[in-house]
C-alpha cells in the first residue's frame, strides 16, 4: 500500500538518490548554478573500500569544474599507457602515451584510490550553500503526482523513523541495485557479456619495479590485469575459473600463484592485503533513462565491462551532461523539452563504450589457444584497427549524436557534438580556466558590437581566437569559422555563418 502523502511535506526542487561520486558531481554541479537540493545516501560516510581506479583527461575536465583538480592531482597517478603479455609474462604490444598530456591539457589515462576522491568530493561539496547531503537513510519508494511533483519516501537508518519529501526533478545515482530505477519501471537490457573476476588490492611500500603502466596478461587459461594506482597501493583482477571464489583467495599466501610474476622476492609481511572481493563484469544498459521528472545516472542506467575504464567515467559524463539542463529548465532559461536530450545523448554514447570495452575484453581473455596465437598475430598491428588505438592510447570518446542541442545539420559536421578541447589561451591559461560554466561563442574571426549585444543579453561568453593560436587551427580543421560551445564543454553547432550561430545561442543565465 502507497504511503499516504503527508501534510506539509518539506518540497525541494532536486532530490538526488545516492551519495556516490556520480550523485556528489551532480549535487555540486547543480549547487554551483544556485539550484537547491537534497542528497539522500545510505551511508554516514564515502564507502571505504576502493572500485574504480581510472578516469580519462575529458573527465578530468569534470573534476576542474568541480573545483578539485589541483586535490586530485595530488592523489592520483599518471598511467603509462597498456601492454598486452603472454601467458610468460613478455610484452608482445605496447600502447605508450608517456608524457602525453593530450588536447585538454591533463594525463589521458589517471589511477586513483577511490575512497581518497569520494572524500575529496564530499569535502567540496560543503562550499555549496544550496545543498545538503544526509546520510544512514534509506529510500524506499519514488512516487510522481501527475502534478510534477515527486515524492520520495525513506526511512532513517539509526531511528528507524518514516519520512518523505517532494521533489521536483529527481536523481536516480543509486548504483546497480537502483531502487529509483526500479520505481520507473526501467529495467536493464542485456548486452551479451558476463564473467566473473577476482579483484586484488594490496598496500606495500617497496617498490615492484614493474612497468608503469596497465598489463593486461592475454592468457588463455586465466586472462588478468595488473596495474599501479598509487605511490603505495596496486590492483590484481584475475578471471575466475569455474568452481572458485573469492574465499579461495583470502591471504596473500593463497595469492602468490597469481601474483607472484609481479611481486617475485617480496617477503609477504612486506605486501599489505586491503580487499578480496568478487565482482560479476556485466554488460548492461538500461532500456528508459527517464520517466517524466526521475532521472538515471550511472550504474542505475548503464554497467560497462573494465577493460578500458570507462566505469566511472561514463556515471560523471551523466551528471555532466544532465546538471546544466536541469539548471536552465528550472531557472526558466530553457525548456523543459531539453532534458529529452540527456538520454538522447547519453545513451548511445554508453552503448559506443560498453560495446567497445565488449571488444577489448574479449579480444583480450577470449578464444583458447586459437585465441591467444590470434592475438600475437594481430596485437602488434592493433595500431591500425580504426578507433582501437584511439581508443587505448588517444582517449577522445565518440562524438554525442544529433539532438535538439547537437545542431548537425548543413555541410559542416566535423566539429558538432564533439568536446572544444581545452586549448591554450594565452600564457598558462586555458579555455576552461577562463570561461564560466555557461554558453560560449569560439570565433575565429571578429564579431560585430551587434552580434557581441545579442549574445550578452543571453548569457553566452564571447572568446575571440587569433591566426596560429590551438583553438583558431581547430576551427579551421573542422571548416569553421566559429563555434558554439554547450557548458558541458560540447559543440552544439559549427560553421561559417557567424551570424546563424549568434542566432542559435539559447537563454542561459544559470552560470
Amino acid at each position: 500500500m502507497k504511503r499516504a502523502q503527508p501534510t506539509g511535506a518539506e518540497t525541494i526542487p532536486v532530490v538526488i538518490v545516492g551519495g556516490g561520486p556520480v550523485g556528489v558531481t551532480a549535487a555540486t554541479l547543480l549547487g554551483q548554478y544556485g539550484v537547491e537540493c537534497l542528497v539522500l545516501d545510505r551511508w554516514d560516510g564515502v564507502y571505504p573500500q576502493p572500485r574504480a581506479v581510472h578516469l580519462d583527461d575529458e573527465v578530468y575536465r569534470v573534476l576542474v569544474r568541480l573545483g578539485i583538480a589541483e586535490q586530485f592531482a595530488a592523489v592520483s597517478r599518471p598511467t603509462r599507457g597498456l601492454q598486452l603479455v603472454d601467458r610468460n609474462h613478455r610484452a608482445f604490444a605496447v600502447f605508450d602515451r608517456s608524457g602525453d598530456h593530450g588536447r585538454h591539457g591533463h594525463p589521458r589515462a589517471n589511477m586513483f584510490d577511490q575512497p581518497e576522491l569520494e572524500q575529496l568530493m564530499r569535502t567540496n561539496l560543503e562550499a555549496q550553500t544550496t545543498v545538503r547531503l544526509r546520510g544512514n537513510v534509506e529510500v524506499t519508494d519514488v512516487a510522481q503526482d501527475g502534478q510534477d511533483r515527486v515524492r520520495v519516501d525513506f526511512t532513517d537508518r539509526l531511528t528507524g523513523e518514516p519520512e518523505s519529501v517532494l521533489a521536483t526533478f529527481v536523481l536516480g545515482c543509486d548504483g546497480a541495485n537502483s531502487v529509483v530505477r526500479t520505481a520507473i519501471g526501467s529495467t536493464m537490457e542485456d548486452l551479451k557479456f558476463e564473467q566473473r573476476w577476482l579483484v586484488i588490492d594490496v598496500a606495500s611500500a617497496v617498490e615492484l619495479d614493474q612497468w608503469e603502466g596497465v598489463h593486461q596478461l592475454c592468457d588463455p587459461g586465466r586472462a588478468a590485469t595488473y596495474m599501479r594506482i598509487g605511490d603505495t597501493r596496486y590492483r590484481w583482477e584475475f578471471r575466475l575459473l569455474d568452481g572458485e571464489t573469492a574465499t579461495d583467495f583470502q591471504s596473500i599466501e593463497a595469492l602468490l600463484p597469481l601474483v607472484g610474476p609481479w611481486v617475485e622476492g617480496i617477503p609477504c609481511d612486506q605486501l599489505e592485503l586491503v580487499r578480496v572481493a568478487e565482482y560479476t563484469f556485466r554488460a548492461q544498459l538500461a532500456d528508459r533513462w527517464r520517466d517524466r521528472n526521475v532521472f538515471l545516472l550511472g550504474d542505475a542506467a548503464h554497467l560497462t565491462p573494465p577493460f578500458i575504464g570507462q566505469g566511472l567515467c561514463a556515471g560523471l559524463r551523466d551528471s555532466m551532461n544532465l546538471s546544466w539542463k536541469m539548471a536552465g529548465v528550472l531557472s526558466g532559461d530553457l525548456p523543459e523539452s531539453v532534458l529529452d536530450t540527456y538520454e538522447a545523448e547519453r545513451k548511445p554514447h554508453a552503448r559506443a563504450l560498453i560495446q567497445l570495452a565488449k571488444l577489448v575484453g574479449a579480444s583480450m581473455t577470449r578464444g583458447g589457444r586459437a585465441g591467444d596465437l590470434l592475438r600475437r598475430a594481430i596485437a602488434p598491428r592493433m595500431h591500425r584497427v580504426p578507433g582501437l588505438r584511439r581508443r587505448l592510447v588517444d582517449s577522445e570518446t565518440p562524438p554525442l549524436g544529433r539532438s535538439a542541442l547537437v545542431d548537425r545539420r548543413g555541410p559542416r559536421k566535423a566539429l558538432t557534438g564533439r568536446l572544444c578541447p581545452n586549448a591554450v589561451i594565452a600564457d598558462d591559461l586555458r579555455y576552461d580556466d577562463v570561461t564560466r560554466g555557461g554558453f560560449v561563442l569560439v570565433s575565429g574571426i571578429p564579431i560585430s558590437p551587434g552580434q557581441r549585444a545579442l549574445l550578452t543579453g543571453r548569457g553566452t561568453e564571447v572568446l575571440e581566437v587569433g591566426p596560429g593560436s590551438p583553438l583558431h587551427r581547430w576551427l579551421a580543421d573542422g571548416k569553421s569559422a566559429a563555434a558554439l560551445i554547450r557548458p558541458d564543454f560540447t559543440v552544439l553547432r559549427a560553421g561559417r555563418d557567424v551570424a546563424a550561430l549568434c542566432e542559435a545561442a539559447p537563454r542561459f543565465t544559470a552560470a
